[in-house]
């Protein structure tokens, strides 16, 4: 009988099926930090007293409607980003981790205003700029 080589396997390593989790994550929290900021945004446009700083505090640097406009097309960004990058888009790992460095120093304007919520948005930003910067080409394979 003659002995036949199996073939070299072609599927991803269970450490690259880790990483794949970690990408579905960070797709996941921008999607949902995504969302929520087109809701606030759209809560900006119909409510003036939404966002709510003391005088002398002042965050925004433009009036309600336009900052509810930023806030609307920063969301979209950030689920376009995650659609891209549940498909193992190339180009939405880099816009998501612009979008996530980006999103840290705003939370930072933010946190004399809502110190909770802007930690905890910075330390998932820093999750997902981990995410998508550390072994990309495993877990792209498992994607």
């Amino acid at each position: 009988m003659a002995k036949t080589q199996m073939p070299p396997r072609t599927t991803a390593t269970s450490d690259s099926g880790a990483w794949t989790g970690w990408i579905i994550f960070a797709s996941l929290m921008l999607g949902v930090v995504g969302s929520i900021n087109i809701i606030q945004g759209l809560v900006a446009l119909s409510r003036d007293d939404y966002f709510l700083v003391q005088s002398g505090n002042d965050l925004l640097l433009f009036d309600f409607v336009a900052w509810g406009w930023v806030l609307i097309v920063w969301g979209c960004l950030q689920v376009a980003a995650a659609v891209g990058l549940n498909m193992g888009m190339g180009w939405s790992r880099w816009l998501a981790i612009g979008i996530a460095s980006i999103g840290i120093v705003i939370q930072m304007l933010f946190l004399s205003a809502y110190p909770i919520w802007s930690a905890m948005i910075i330390a998932l930003d820093v999750i997902v700029v981990y995410a998508l910067t550390a072994r990309w080409a495993e877990a792209r394979a498992g994607l």
